[in-house]
């Protein structure tokens, strides 16, 4: 997956089994992870101390919390992500109807495509 390549991408999700799985997709093809976190506040603050990034791929609710901050502050900075969530797509607030939804359960390489890959 060359789109994946010197990458810098942010993971955010509370599911260890996915973001297992996400890791080891993004590592072996080539991506720099950043995280994972599996909160909004662990998630705000990799944001702030990231530096550069070049993607997020950030699930919506976090351990109960609704991750709309993070997705905020990830639109603040210019940063593309896709949201990966268990949620109906008509469950996330009409704000974010320009961002990519990928419903669980995902598969990583989707989710990878989705995030990096221009819509035509």
């Amino acid at each position: 997956m060359d789109t994946l390549a010197g990458r810098r991408v942010l993971l955010v999700e509370d599911e260890y089994f996915i973001v297992d799985d996400m890791v080891r997709l993004f590592r072996a093809n080539g991506a720099e992870v950043v995280g994972p976190a599996a909160n909004v506040n662990d998630a705000l603050g990799l944001i702030e101390g990231a530096g550069h990034l070049d993607g997020a791929v950030l699930d919506v609710n976090l351990q109960g919390e609704m991750a709309y901050p993070v997705a905020d502050a990830l639109l603040a900075r210019g940063v593309p992500f896709v949201f990966a969530t268990g949620y109906d797509r008509t469950s996330i607030p009409a704000r974010y109807d320009h961002i990519a939804c990928c419903e669980k359960p995902i598969v990583p390489g989707t989710i990878a495509r989705t995030l990096f890959t221009p819509s035509s």
